[in-house]
């Protein structure tokens, strides 16, 4: 009599992983179970029901905090899985698919990993969400207010002690934009700046890819750079208004050596919005190659603009080559003859800046730029500059900026 071989049924988790035993676990397939991912999903869905119902009112906010939420929700479910690499791409992969069936495009699973990276820079925002009576909600999920998501989203910005929302100003895009500045200083100051100046994203993208945070930091001191980094630039004096170096990257001129002065002029002229944008707030452009007629003589100023925060004249002087005595002398002239001919009652002095393609230290330190207020000069660079060569420039800039104090005190 042949006996048949007893068959013992598969454990449910056999049944899933295909295997017997403990077996090993760098095969073993990652799982999610279907509960904890039908209620990740259920609680993503009520988060975009709940920003979409407010779309009319405050379309980007609403959002920028429902993907905010969105990230929430998905870094606490990826902490909780085991071999969290894994477990974190199939928890993705099977939200994507699930909200892309029920909303279409927009949550592919790079967007949602954006969501997660977006949480975790912002992670300390805490929204304020206010709750808001109104209609149910077509999801099965109730919203209260000890779960985070509520059937309307408003939110604040306190700028006096700590950021407790996001700028309604502000789209996802920019934040998306913001997300990805490393230190957190830095990125509250474009933020700050964004809002105030209403920069388009690709305006944000180049004021962070030329350090605009850190060229404004020359001249300030502790105080200076916490007023920066919670205010923004403030504008108050014509020191504020100045760079060190200008990026002029836009202009498309990649061989110093090869042009003249005039082909840097007209090439400020052709991207007269970017180099706006470069030169900070306020500017308007007045002329181009400005005369003016002392006795018998005509001289010509290359740029005119007018700053309407500070309510004067800028006078702009291009050089290619080293900073001279002659230029500094020739700028200061230039101020005098402009302020005795030209300006209003109302107006303050005029700015002299002269841009060179290099800066002359010991020029700088002994002439008149080394004590005036009114007459600057300043590097330009005609590429993005690595961040090791801006934090050179910064250096040998506040260097001179503290020798100029250390003398005014000694007085």
């Amino acid at each position: 009599m042949i006996k048949k071989k007893s068959v013992r049924s598969k454990s449910k988790k056999e049944q899933i992983t295909g295997r017997r035993g403990n077996t090993n676990k760098k095969a073993k397939a990652v799982v999610v179970s279907t509960d904890q991912s039908s209620l990740l999903f259920k609680k993503v869905v009520a988060i975009l029901e709940s920003a979409r119902s407010n779309v009319v009112r405050t379309v980007n906010n609403s959002m920028v905090i429902a993907y905010w939420l969105i990230g929430k929700e998905i870094v606490q479910a990826v902490q909780g899985g085991e071999g969290r690499a894994e477990y974190g791409k199939k928890v993705i992969k099977d939200l994507s698919e699930k909200l892309t069936k029920k909303y279409g495009k927009g949550f592919s699973t790079s967007n949602l990993w954006y969501f997660r990276q977006f949480y975790q820079v912002y992670s300390t925002r805490k929204p304020e969400i206010l709750h808001k009576v109104c209609g149910e909600l077509s999801s099965d999920v109730k919203l209260h207010k000890d779960s985070g998501v509520l059937d309307s989203m408003l939110q604040s910005v306190n700028k006096s002690n700590s950021i407790k929302g996001f700028s309604a100003s502000l789209s996802w895009s920019h934040y998306r934009t913001l997300s990805k500045v490393e230190n957190k200083n830095e990125r509250l100051f474009y933020e700050i700046e964004a809002e105030k100046e209403n920069w388009s994203i690709p305006q944000l993208e180049r004021q962070i890819n030329s350090f605009l945070f850190v060229r404004l930091l020359k001249s300030k001191n502790k105080n200076g750079v916490l007023k920066l980094i919670n205010e923004g630039n403030v504008v108050k004096s014509p020191a504020d208004a100045i760079k060190e170096p200008y990026i002029l990257d836009f202009l498309g001129l990649s061989d110093i050596d090869k042009f003249h002065e005039t082909e840097l002029e007209s090439a400020i002229i052709t991207h007269l919005k970017d180099f706006l944008l470069e030169l900070g707030k306020g500017f308007a452009f007045v002329a181009r190659q400005k005369r003016i007629q002392f006795g018998d003589e005509y001289f010509y100023m290359d740029l005119v603009f007018y700053n309407c925060i500070l309510k004067c004249y800028l006078l702009i002087d291009l050089k290619i080559g080293k900073l001279t005595h002659q230029d500094i002398g020739q700028m200061d002239s230039y101020v005098r003859m402009f302020d005795d001919l030209n300006i209003a009652a109302d107006d303050n002095p005029t700015i002299g800046l002269i841009l060179c393609s290099e800066k002359n230290e010991v020029i700088a330190k002994y002439s008149v730029l080394k004590e005036s207020k009114q007459i600057f000069a300043s590097k330009y660079m005609l590429y993005l500059p690595s961040e090791d060569e801006l934090k050179r420039e910064i250096k040998r800039e506040k260097k001179l900026i503290d020798e100029k104090l250390d003398n005014r005190k000694k007085r």
